[in-house]
């Protein structure tokens, strides 16, 4: 599939799946908070890396674009209004990036959807919210999906390195932000040239990528096993360390 349609139909997903949100009384109230505890849980698992010189701007980069509670309305819409001219105005390799992106938003909006439902199904709306949240997880399953979600973070990541590497690629996309804000792409502007400064400074130290990558990969396979193997309340009272709501 070409990037055009693979962007169009991943956006056209994600602008389902809010139409839900929108209508589903609750929902986009669950949304909400279930996004800011996916924040707050990657900030706490690697809150060694957000304060490494090295390793904190590929962090906050995840964190800002891939793990965090920010609203990618305007980013999905730039996508979908002109999904066809990504693979004119930019190179193969990051038009196959930018799909690459926007499907992995489509599937984990449609993860995190479910999991609203699950929040509001609850019989419990007392419980701690990283209880909660553990629950949700646990009730929904869709662990080989959660592995898929893992890999195309970490592919997402390894190809942003690997565009650091062409030569001219920097000089190209700089040259290219005025000519991508004029045709409204400045949001996927921003979110390259964002992607390509935080992988080039770190493709400095030799392995540091790789490292980077591994630590990311190892630690979310550990949350896995904590929130699909571990005793539920065990689950939870671990997540709200994590999330700083525990001593």
């Amino acid at each position: 599939m070409d990037a055009a349609r693979t962007i169009r139909d991943a956006v056209a997903a994600v602008s389902r799946l809010r139409q839900s949100a929108a209508t589903e009384q609750g929902l986009h109230e669950a949304l909400v908070e279930i996004k800011r505890l996916q924040s707050d849980r990657f900030s706490g698992t690697y809150t060694d890396l957000l304060r490494s010189p090295l390793y904190a701007p590929a962090a906050r980069f995840f964190l800002e674009e891939l793990y965090g509670d920010k609203d990618y309305a305007q980013r999905d819409e730039q996508f979908a209004r002109i999904a066809g001219a990504i693979e004119k105005f930019f190179p193969a390799h990051v038009a196959q990036t930018a799909a690459a992106l926007a499907r992995l938003h489509a599937m984990t909006e449609d993860l995190d959807v479910q999991m609203g439902r699950l929040w509001l199904a609850q019989a419990d709306a007392s419980a701690p919210p990283a209880h909660r949240y553990a629950l949700a997880w646990r009730e929904l399953g869709r662990r080989e999906e959660r592995e898929d979600q893992l890999r195309s973070v970490l592919a997402l990541g390894h190809e942003l390195a690997r565009l650091t590497r062409m030569p001219g690629l920097r000089t190209m996309l700089r040259m290219m932000r005025g000519p991508a804000t004029a045709a409204g792409l400045g949001a996927l502007q921003q979110f390259l040239e964002n992607g390509f400064d935080t992988f080039a400074g770190m493709s400095k130290r030799a392995g540091a990528v790789e490292d980077f990558l591994r630590t990311v990969d190892t630690r979310e396979r550990a949350l896995f096993a904590l929130l699909y193997e571990r005793d539920l309340v065990a689950s939870g009272t671990e997540l709200a360390r994590t999330l700083g709501q525990v001593p």
